[in-house]
Formats: structure tokens, sequence, C-alpha cells
């Protein structure tokens, strides 16, 4: 928020040898990992299940579109709440750059206007979940620093394991973390585990995929469609689970505009 591939034998190079190769190595499995789960277009129905840990659930459905130009320099997401009632319509419009600061936009019907998000609310709750405004974009490449943890399994799947440290601390102020540790899948650069630590050190969330699917099987671009948020601090959890989608790189422009957000 990509175009360098890593081979198993450089990255064992990267991690034994000498300690700024790593870090090149580091950075390279994210690069390919945002460049494997960035699709040239996509149209989705998703639910968004949020738990309080107390056995309380709020269900919350919407749809969404995302599209990224040729170029690759900016990926377009908008998404469309149609239930419950007291958020049907409400409407989010990101881009998220390559090589600045992500736009975001809210409508919500009652006010009947688009509103620009700010950087300050970034950290803010998404829609009441435990996922924020930052998390539910792609972050650009330069606002971390990576390092190679080496590897390992979750489950039956090999990964990465990558530290990535806000570079600045503006940066760290506005997505909120201190730091972050990912775990990325070998076999297809899909993000499968990331553990958010805020500003002060303390692990206050963990993310993971439990289910991956292949959409674009020519060019090998892979979407998460069913994650889950989960706060160490608080108990609560929020889900994603994509249970409609489909590969579709000619997505109308026209839906990624703040006038489609208001129809």
């Amino acid at each position: 928020m990509r175009k360098f591939p890593i081979t198993a034998s450089l990255a064992i190079i990267g991690i034994s040898g000498l300690n700024v190769s790593a870090q090149e190595n580091a950075r390279q499995v994210m690069q390919k990992s945002q460049e494997a789960m960035t699709l040239a277009g996509s149209e989705s129905i998703s639910t968004l299940i949020i738990s309080d840990g107390k056995g309380n659930q709020r269900i919350r459905k919407f749809s969404s579109a995302q599209k990224t130009g040729a170029s690759k320099q900016v990926t377009k997401t908008v998404m469309r709440f149609l239930e419950p009632a007291d958020i049907k319509g409400t409407g989010i419009l990101t881009f998220d750059y390559e090589n600045k600061d992500d736009d975001m936009w809210l409508y919500m019907p009652a006010l009947r206007k688009v509103r620009r998000i700010v950087s300050s609310e970034k950290t803010k709750s998404f829609m009441g979940s435990e996922f924020s405004n930052a998390d539910i974009t792609k972050p650009s490449m330069t606002d971390y620093t990576y390092k190679m943890l080496g590897s390992e399994n979750l489950g039956d799947v090999e990964c990465w394991k990558i530290e990535m440290v806000p570079a600045s601390k503006e940066i760290s102020d506005a997505c909120g973390y201190s730091k972050k540790t990912g775990w990325i899948g070998k076999a297809d650069y899909t993000a499968r585990k990331t553990e958010f630590h805020d500003l002060n050190g303390t692990l206050v969330k963990v993310l993971t995929t439990d289910k991956v699917k292949l959409l674009d099987e020519k060019n090998k671009k892979y979407q998460p469609v069913d994650i889950t948020m989960r706060n160490k601090q608080n108990g609560r959890s929020s889900r994603f689970v994509i249970e409609k989608v489909i590969f579709n790189p000619n997505v109308k422009e026209e839906y990624f505009t703040t006038d489609y957000l208001e129809k």
C-alpha cells in the first residue's frame, strides 16, 4: 500500500547469511504476498460477524467490488451494506495507493452525504468490529521495515514468519501499531496469520485466515475468503466470510466514485 520473485533457496540463503540479505528477502516476500492477493477485479457478497465474547453476535451483510489499475498504482474498493436495516445503504469507498496515503470515504444514509475519513480516524473501529479502518486497507510497502524471523508451520501450511515495524512514529500513530508479525504461506504467498502489537508493544489482536480461494488461475491470484480478527485484550472477535465471489477484471469504473455511494 512487486514483481521480484523469491525462491525457497534464496530464502534459506537470506536467513542464514548476511542480515542485509535477510532484510531484502523479507521485503521481497511481502511484495510477492501483496501481488498474489491483488486481483485485477472482483465482485462479492460477504458477511461480517461481530462477537462480544459473551455469546452475543451482530450480523452484517454487504456487497463489494474491487479493481486494480493496469499500472498497479491504486486499488479501488467499494462496499455497500445490505443488512440489517439500521445500516442498510451505508457505503465505504477506499483508494489504496502504491506510494502515498490511502483515501477513504464513508456514506451514511441518515446524513445523506459522503464524508471523507481522515488519517486520525484510521485507528477507529470499522463498523463496530475488531477491525480498524486501517486494517481493511492495503498499506504501502514503504510504510514498514521488514525482518525475516524464519519459517514456521501453521497446521499443514509452511510459512515465512516476518516482522513488520512502522517506518516512522507518524505511521505508527496513524495505524495504531508498534509492530506486526506476519505468517506468509510459501506455496501461495497469502497471509495466513498476523499479530498486531499496540503502541505500548503489547499484543492486542490476532488475525487468522481459515480459507483461501484461487480466483485468477492464470495469474495465480488468491483471495482469503474466511478471516477472523480476535482481540486478545477484551475477548471480542470479528469474522469476515466471503460467501460469493467472482473474478471480474472488467468491473465498472463508475462503482468507484462518491456519486455511486449516494445512489
